[in-house]
């Protein structure tokens, strides 16, 4: 897979509730610079499967598109998977099904005609619990054996301007409203 940028338009689903606090939670005492990106959340366009989106979309242009999108797609369930480290790297996620209504909404926005960069991996969806720090050992096994067996909500996507630096822009917020 291609390196592509790290800036632009990302869309993401936000995971909220007790699983989302209990997931900022472990963020904020494995790797507290995560915290920056906001609240925990899988990266639906941007990264996996599908680059940024070219910065210059216009916000007409993303609420037109992702909002019939949005508007077509019912909130989704998700179940995570066991703890990992992400793609033999130090990063530590919680996995997810990539098949299925999650997929679907992926593919959705990746056909839609918004122009974006390659993507730097195949469509991996997850959540992140450790991105910038290498863990002792003893804390990489301590996150490596949580569990989240409950499932989770997801019924927004947002899409942000993000900065390779880290900044983000939440530029428009779509509930999840189809059957």
């Amino acid at each position: 897979m291609s390196r592509g940028p790290k800036s632009g338009i990302f869309v993401i689903a936000p995971i909220g509730g007790e699983v989302g606090a209990r997931i900022a939670a472990l963020q904020g005492a494995h790797d507290p610079r995560i915290l920056k990106l906001g609240e925990p959340h899988v990266t639906i366009a941007g990264s996996s499967g599908m680059g940024p989106i070219n910065p210059a979309t216009t916000l007409e242009e993303l609420k037109q598109t992702l909002g019939v999108i949005a508007a077509e797609t019912a909130p989704i369930t998700l179940r995570f998977g066991r703890p990992t480290k992400f793609m033999q790297t130090e990063i530590v996620v919680l996995p997810l099904d990539p098949h299925g209504p999650l997929r679907t909404l992926h593919e959705r926005i990746q056909l839609s005609g918004l122009r974006s960069a390659p993507p730097r991996f195949f469509f991996t969806p997850h959540v992140t619990l450790s991105l910038y720090r290498e863990l002792p050992k003893e804390a990489l096994n301590a996150l490596l054996r949580e569990r989240f067996d409950e499932p989770v909500m997801v019924d927004r996507i947002e899409a942000h301007l993000t900065q390779d630096t880290g900044e983000s822009r939440l530029l428009v917020s779509l509930p999840l409203l189809g059957s």
